[in-house]
């Protein structure tokens, strides 16, 4: 624990960056059909938009969070700024849907560089038993950006143009810079050797996963070229993955130092909530792509008006994240978060079964207001229980490998997602196979005989992500009760150095 006078402004400046990687998530889901209108591309090539940024966050997450304990947080959160702003404005100016996947990638690299900082951060400046409500603020975050992402995405979509959902992130990142670097003190450092193989190994293991998965229904999960089938693919994908596992046992026993640290999955919370945290992440990045694709091409809404039926979920989540960021001081965080991942399940298999062309719209209000419950239930606790008793000198790997599993969730949420949306598609819709292998776009609204099968399709869709989510609430059920603090924090030991001059 680092004495630091004035912790508060610090987060908040953090904050900033952490809500427009978030935001920029949130837009993004809102204009997927008019990218692919623009763009005049496919639903799988608008779904590698999303699952190239995931990817690219993702898999650097580990050494990211090294990077800044080895150079300190603010430094690389400050670059990973820099690039997320620039890449950022490539995003609006691409002409094609290649490029704009491109941008999308680094802009991905910029979010893993940026996101290990906060939750380091937050490990580092707070006590143990005050982080709860720090935490409660990093749920509110999430909650806001909810509401004012698919809002404000609607609004720029509609209003100027889906290229505006990226160039918003060009003032909020000089912003964001200058916070960070009038606020945030420059942190104890420490030294670090960086494990290169094991960064292409688990680079390599996602790749070949994610684009076996996501492309699967586009080559009929068979040949992709010569001997190289999907499942090939996949399977190598497993393989490689599990040669990282090993390559870190192996170089754990030998003394070095490796990507991921697997002495810290003998704390029981952290296994736990990195289990907890992947469904999340699955769940979360899945559910909305073929809900905003009902909105839109079935219902005809503008994304503007698409982005209104999220308000219940966004306002109740920030409203009562910092409410039970507090509590979470006090109570077994596993109460909320099993309780809350539930909530989540819920509002998906409702929201599915209103998937019908009939169906009222306000009637998604409902299970939007519930999905703000338990999002205020899931991210504060979860994200408490699973880093809280972690010593400060590893509280950025820790941070790495936590938002790692959750990004590892969601690239693999968006890829699954993706390829189910095309099976169910062709399945229900025949006639429009094209459409759903890549020869031709599904964008504006269908012609009404086409609605039932395209709302059966996705409402087929979303109970992945419901049954993914209901997994997550098992697990969650076993968190063992935090270790007790006692004032700067008995459950961890203080760093030997104090805060440096930044």
């Amino acid at each position: 624990m680092e004495n630091v006078a004035k912790p508060w402004p610090a987060l908040w400046s953090l904050v900033v960056g952490f809500f427009m990687i978030l935001i920029d998530t949130t837009i993004v889901s809102v204009a997927n059909p008019r990218i692919m209108e623009g763009l005049r591309t496919d639903i799988n090539s608008v779904i590698w938009v999303t699952s190239a940024y995931l990817l690219s966050y993702a898999v650097p997450l580990l050494i990211t969070g090294r990077l800044g304990d080895r150079f300190g947080p603010k430094k690389l959160y400050l670059s990973g700024l820099v690039v997320f702003t620039l890449a950022s404005l490539w995003c609006g100016l691409s002409g094609d849907v290649g490029t704009l996947i491109a941008a999308r990638a680094v802009q991905g690299f910029g979010a893993a560089m940026m996101t290990p900082q906060t939750m380091a951060v937050i490990t580092r400046i707070f006590p143990p038993d005050r982080r709860g409500a720090a935490m409660g603020l990093w749920g509110a975050t999430a909650g806001a950006a909810v509401l004012i992402g698919p809002i404000l995405g609607g609004i720029l979509v509609d209003g100027l143009g889906w290229q505006w959902i990226f160039f918003v992130n060009v003032p909020i990142g000089v912003v964001g810079f200058l916070l960070v670097q009038r606020f945030v003190p420059a942190l104890t450092t420490h030294s670090h050797s960086f494990d290169i193989p094991g960064v292409l190994l688990s680079a390599a293991g996602m790749f070949l996963l994610v684009f076996g998965i996501q492309e699967g229904q586009s080559f009929n999960w068979g040949t992709v070229a010569g001997p190289v089938t999907v499942w090939g693919l996949i399977t190598g994908g497993l393989v490689v993955l599990a040669a990282f596992v090993v390559w870190q046992w192996v170089l754990t026993r030998r003394g070095g130092e490796p990507l991921l640290p697997l002495g810290l999955f003998r704390d029981r919370n952290f296994s736990l909530g990195n289990s907890a945290i992947m469904t999340v992440g699955f769940t979360i990045t899945s559910f909305p792509l073929p809900m905003i694709f009902y909105y839109q091409v079935v219902r005809g809404l503008t994304p503007t008006q698409s982005a209104l039926l999220m308000i219940p979920m966004a306002v109740l989540s920030g409203a009562l994240a910092p409410v039970v960021g507090k509590l979470i001081d006090r109570i077994n965080p596993r109460w909320f978060a099993a309780a809350g991942l539930l909530f989540l399940a819920t509002a998906i298999g409702w929201s599915s079964a209103l998937l019908r062309p009939e169906t009222p719209i306000w009637l998604f209000l409902l299970p939007s207001a519930l999905q703000g419950l338990a999002n205020s239930c899931i991210w504060g606790p979860v994200s408490n229980a699973t880093v809280r008793n972690l010593p400060p000198r590893q509280a950025g790997a820790g941070s790495g490998v936590f938002n790692t599993t959750r990004q590892v969730g969601a690239v693999l949420g968006s890829a699954a997602v993706s390829a189910l949306i095309q099976a169910r598609l062709a399945a229900e819709l025949p006639a429009m196979t094209g459409a759903t292998s890549g020869e031709r776009p599904v964008s504006g609204q269908l012609p009404e005989v086409l609605h039932a099968g395209f709302s059966t399709a996705m409402a087929q869709s979303v109970l992945l992500p419901a049954a993914i989510v209901v997994a997550g609430a098992a697990v969650a059920v076993f968190f063992a009760k935090p270790k007790p603090v006692d004032g700067w924090g008995a459950a961890t030991r203080p760093a030997e150095a104090d805060v440096t001059r930044a």
